[in-house]
């Protein structure tokens, strides 16, 4: 299964031990379509637009059945899985967070990085 992680489990990042040993398929980067959001700094909450998008960045990974179940259950809350759109327009599995809690919560749009390790480094 290919999986879009685009947050704290990325390469560099404090929870990429939970993607254990899935095969790196690259870089890769979704349509222009999401918002990327930060929340309580500890990790990213993006979810689709229909305008006002962006590009986020992150990486791509082949999951078998039990490294998806693994991350599944090392996710934080209020995350759930949904297809995203990649910038080849090709789809992988992403987690989304609910726009509504966002906009709820106020957390902060950080989508003007367009890069959750990107945004990290700027609060180093």
């Amino acid at each position: 299964m290919r999986f879009f992680i685009c947050g704290s489990a990325l390469r560099g990042q404090p929870d990429h031990q939970n993607l254990g040993d899935a095969k790196f398929l690259g870089a890769a980067k979704t349509a222009p379509r999401y918002r990327l959001h930060s929340v309580r700094d500890q990790h990213p909450g993006i979810y689709e637009v229909s305008e006002g998008g962006v590009s986020i960045a992150g990486e791509l990974y082949d999951f078998t059945s039990e490294q998806h179940a693994h991350l599944m259950a090392n996710e934080p809350p209020d995350l759930y899985e949904a297809d995203i759109v990649l910038d080849d327009g090709t789809m992988a599995g992403a987690m989304i967070y609910p726009r509504t809690l966002i906009e709820e919560r106020g957390y902060e749009d950080v989508s003007q990085y367009g890069d959750w390790a990107a945004f990290k480094a700027s609060r180093a």
